[in-house]
């Protein structure tokens, strides 16, 4: 299998992970058991209270209930309005979630190349992601919130439980989650990978150092042989620096006559034998 074809079972994947989790988080909407309280009476009747984030409700044993809205926003207390913004804010970023991944999809080839697919599915899943986190924060501060009261001795007023709704809003939010963490993880390296590949710098004309030639003077006035040696200069190591032709290691270099072995090149007489009787050679 390829990891084209990889890719595309996990995109698909994904994508029911994902608007699976989006559909869980919209049926918390109205559902009306965020939270729920049951009073027993001294008559052989049972009241049940439960409440979400627009209304309250009330039923008893007979089967009779009744909701009534809460009568004014502004009276509200501050975590029931960010709750609301929140899971409205998720809602909202997971619908478009679902329709950049179905345009960024490889099965659904709508979009462009391979790259451009990649890059609107990374979009489609950082809107899961974000969705999932701003989803899990609201159902998570309503659930603390009712746990506090809960748990507080000082609280004289009615005590509630978290209802199924807020249970329900935490597994939505992981599957948002997960699914957008393993769309942004994927088509990320496709999208925004590292494209730089190793240059490799071209190779320099230079050779290694090369040996010092070593050439006798010719001889002094009075016949003698001065023992002086003159020493070539070494090559430059600036990799710009033009080496001259008679150092390098060219095998097409013309070769100066005093370096070469060709019987019958006609030998200066500077590096010929000398007839002091020391053999000088080059």
């Amino acid at each position: 299998m390829k990891y084209r074809e990889v890719i595309m079972y996990v995109e698909i994947g994904c994508f029911v992970v994902c608007v699976s989790g989006w559909i869980l988080v919209c049926s918390t909407m109205p559902t009306e058991y965020w939270n729920y309280s049951t009073v027993d009476s001294i008559v052989l009747t049972t009241s049940n209270y439960f409440s979400n984030l627009w209304k309250d409700c009330i039923s008893d044993s007979t089967g009779v209930s009744d909701c009534k809205e809460f009568p004014s926003m502004l009276a509200l207390e501050l975590y029931i309005h960010v709750c609301r913004a929140l899971i409205i804010i998720a809602i909202i970023l997971g619908f478009f979630g679902a329709i950049l991944a179905l345009v960024g999809m490889k099965c659904t080839k709508i979009g462009g190349t391979d790259v451009i697919n990649a890059k609107v599915t990374f979009a489609a899943g950082m809107n899961y992601l974000i969705s999932g986190f701003c989803a899990i924060i609201a159902f998570s501060w309503y659930g603390n919130k009712i746990r506090a009261e809960f748990v507080d001795p000082n609280f004289k007023a009615q005590k509630f439980e978290i209802g199924a709704a807020v249970f329900v809003g935490w597994g939505g939010s992981a599957l948002l989650i997960v699914g957008g963490f393993v769309y942004i993880y994927f088509n990320g390296k496709e999208a925004y990978g590292s494209s730089s590949k190793d240059v490799k710098r071209p190779g320099s004309n230079l050779t290694y150092r090369t040996r010092r030639t070593y050439m006798l003077p010719p001889p002094t006035k009075d016949g003698r042989d001065s023992r002086r040696t003159r020493t070539s200069l070494a090559p430059s190591r600036d990799p710009y620096a033009q080496t001259p032709r008679s150092l390098t290691r060219d095998p097409y270099a013309t070769t100066p006559k005093s370096f070469s072995r060709d019987p019958y090149v006609q030998t200066p007489k500077s590096l010929t034998y000398l007839p002091t009787g020391r053999d000088a050679y080059v």
